[in-house]
């Protein structure tokens, strides 16, 4: 449908919600472990905060929510695929820093790039793929 059917014009993925029972750990984990940089942590409300990490450069970010009554509890997959140059040097990167990791790197062959699944503090899963374009 074109934005001249439904009157709306998105233009990219702003933010991803990514439900976290500390965000202070989770801060660690996403900035310190995987490299995201810091883009928000702002206090609001009684006692809430708004936190955002990215990738560098990057312009779709994540938000490390508590889980309110109405959100979904940490611990699922969260369907956010990030992009590496090197699936297998990451895996051991992340295995080494004591993240919990799948066994292996999967490898399907033909167009399927490289990838594997990781967890965060709070076993939300994410992917990482090899960007086989960036090579």
């Amino acid at each position: 449908m074109s934005d001249t059917q439904t009157g709306i014009r998105v233009g990219h993925v702003g933010v991803v919600m990514v439900p976290v029972t500390d965000q202070d750990r989770a801060i660690d984990f996403y900035v310190n472990t995987l490299g995201l940089e810091l883009r928000a942590d702002i206090p609001f409300g009684d006692g809430d905060r708004w936190v955002e990490v990215a990738p560098a450069g990057g312009q779709t970010r994540l938000a490390l929510v508590r889980p309110g009554g109405q959100g979904d509890p940490p611990g699922g997959h969260s369907r956010v695929a990030f992009s590496t140059k090197d699936a297998e040097a990451d895996h051991a990167a992340l295995k080494a820093s004591g993240v919990d990791v799948d066994e292996s790197v999967m490898r399907m062959g033909g167009p399927v790039p490289p990838m594997f699944w990781f967890r965060d503090q709070d076993g939300n899963s994410h992917l990482l793929v090899e960007d086989t374009q960036a090579a």
